[in-house]
């Protein structure tokens, strides 16, 4: 089992920059693929984006892509969420875990952690 430690949100301006990582316990981190969600205020939670355990297979959902990166670091055991061009649409919660990735179906399956607060102003 992973457990997860999100961080790096925080209050930006529309058009600024965040880097969120992910902080993951546990053996199988890196021999699983691991994902970005995010549950903006009276929404579902929805998928960002997704990487293949050895990182060289990533996805992204069509309202972040271009802007956002995915990248992991199996010998720090983290996964990264560059965000550029940040939106106020961006505006959400966001979540790491590991999911089941079949591009372009990435299925969450761990345990949620807390997750990280980004507020993206207008």
């Amino acid at each position: 089992q992973v457990q997860l430690v999100e961080s790096g949100g925080g209050l930006v301006q529309a058009g600024g920059s965040l880097r969120l990582s992910c902080a993951a316990s546990g053996r199988t981190f890196s021999s699983s693929a691991m994902g970005w969600f995010r549950q903006a205020p009276g929404k579902e939670r929805e998928f960002v984006a997704a990487i293949s355990w050895s990182g060289g297979s990533t996805y992204y959902a069509d309202s972040v892509k271009g802007r956002f990166t995915i990248s992991r670091g199996n010998a720090k055991n983290t996964l990264y969420l560059q965000m550029n061009s940040l939106k106020p649409e961006d505006t959400a919660v966001y979540y790491c875990n590991a999911v089941y990735f079949s591009p372009p179906v990435a299925t969450p399956f761990g345990s949620w952690g807390q997750g990280t607060q980004v507020t993206v102003s207008s």
